[in-house]
């Protein structure tokens, strides 16, 4: 059985990872450094579905220059 979301808008690091394909220890490590907005609720994790989606958008974007420590410096 498929869980819901928890807050509306919110998803847990598994239903994230579920939706992205990421790990959910990646997830939460995208939350902490504040690359996605999430909190934590207890011991678990709750990251906002809009900012992660984003996220993976902006890395298929980047295709393999998302590995280029340069890029976007001068």
């Amino acid at each position: 059985m498929e869980q819901s979301e928890p807050i509306k808008g919110w998803l847990t690091t598994d239903q994230a990872a579920a939706l992205t394909g990421y790990d959910p220890a990646y997830i939460r490590a995208l939350a902490k450094r504040g690359k996605v907005s999430g909190f934590k609720v207890g011991r678990d994790w709750l990251v906002s579905r809009a900012d992660v989606l984003a996220y993976r958008r902006r890395m298929d974007d980047l295709g393999p220059q998302k590995h280029n420590p340069w890029r976007g410096r001068r």
